[in-house]
């Protein structure tokens, strides 16, 4: 299926397919294999230990493929400076690099001049607006359905999307319980010039780094199965439900404060979830849509597959 659009322009890819940036996931194999597919691989920066780290895996990314990818910058989110990680990816000219987590200000302005187009995630109409006026590229914009980090408001994908496309000049990426064709011909009918997918990309092959007992976990999900937490810190996040979620959510509902939380919410209690699959001592984080998700197949499968829904539901509208 032909799906060219302002993104795929923009990013000079094939499909206006974007994968985001998995905290502790997203590194080479996975981003390789969806720029390989058609779409925009990305790596993850602020989850790697060193900038030799990010540059490393830049070098393999490029040794994999000779498509475009991105960096992510989760600039707000794990409690580090990146100004070091952003000179290596200004520094490896990297083709995209996508800001999320934070203001993106700084790093917007030290992109300027740089062949490098930038990428802003959203989640409110106002914020797309300043991503706007700060000269991002485009702005994706996540809806209350995603997983990970989310806006502060319960504002959902279908809301969002045309808020936003109605109120920006630059392309809107839509993210936020997307996971299949049908969820890729929804947001363009919404106006907008592409989407963004996290959850969807755990389950493939290619993230070699997620434990398979998470992945089962995400095949097993159902409508129910996930919860937003650190709502009381003022950072909602969705994640899968379990006994260490709860212990989460317990500790909000008593008022206990940032410092009662941390131990649950830090990045090892992350990767005791998503890199050992433990599920008793630790998180992982989900979309709404993990319901529709019930394979593990290789990223060029699941664009094959998703297109093949897209001329499907394409030709029903003709």
């Amino acid at each position: 299926m032909n799906v060219k659009t302002r993104v795929t322009d923009l990013l000079n890819i094939e499909y206006p397919i974007i994968q985001g940036g998995l905290a502790y996931l997203a590194y080479s194999d996975l981003a390789a294999a969806v720029s390989n597919a058609g779409g925009l691989g990305q790596l993850t920066a602020m989850t790697l230990k060193a900038p030799e780290d990010l540059r490393r895996e830049i070098k393999r990314v490029r040794s994999l493929t000779n498509k475009p990818f991105g960096v992510n910058f989760a600039i707000g989110q794990h409690g580090r400076s990146y100004e070091h990680m952003l000179q290596v990816a200004i520094d490896e000219m990297v083709p995209v690099i996508s800001v999320t987590g934070g203001n993106p200000k700084d790093v917007l302005d030290r992109l300027k001049g740089h062949d490098i187009k930038t990428l802003v995630l959203v989640a409110a109409k106002r914020q797309a607006i300043k991503a706007e006026e700060l000269g991002a590229d485009a702005v994706m914009v996540v809806g209350q359905e995603g997983g990970g980090h989310l806006g502060r408001n319960d504002s959902g994908t279908f809301v969002l999307t045309p808020e936003v496309v109605d109120s920006v000049s630059i392309p809107v990426i839509s993210s936020g319980g997307i996971v299949d064709g049908s969820g890729l011909m929804a947001a363009l009918s919404l106006g907008a010039d592409g989407i963004e997918m996290g959850t969807r990309f755990i389950c493939t092959k290619e993230c070699v780094d997620a434990h398979e007992n998470y992945k089962q976990a995400i095949l097993d999900a159902d409508e129910n199965s996930t919860v937003v937490i650190k709502r009381s810190l003022g950072a909602p996040a969705r994640v899968l439900k379990n006994s260490w979620t709860e212990k989460i959510l317990e500790i909000e509902k008593l008022g206990q404060g940032y410092e009662s939380l941390k131990n649950y919410i830090s990045g090892e209690a992350n990767k005791q979830f998503i890199y050992e699959g433990n599920a008793e001592s630790g998180f992982g984080w989900a979309s709404q849509a993990s319901v529709r998700i019930n394979d593990i197949p290789t990223v060029k499968e699941l664009f094959d597959s998703m297109l093949r829904e897209a001329e499907e539901i394409a030709a029903k509208w003709r």
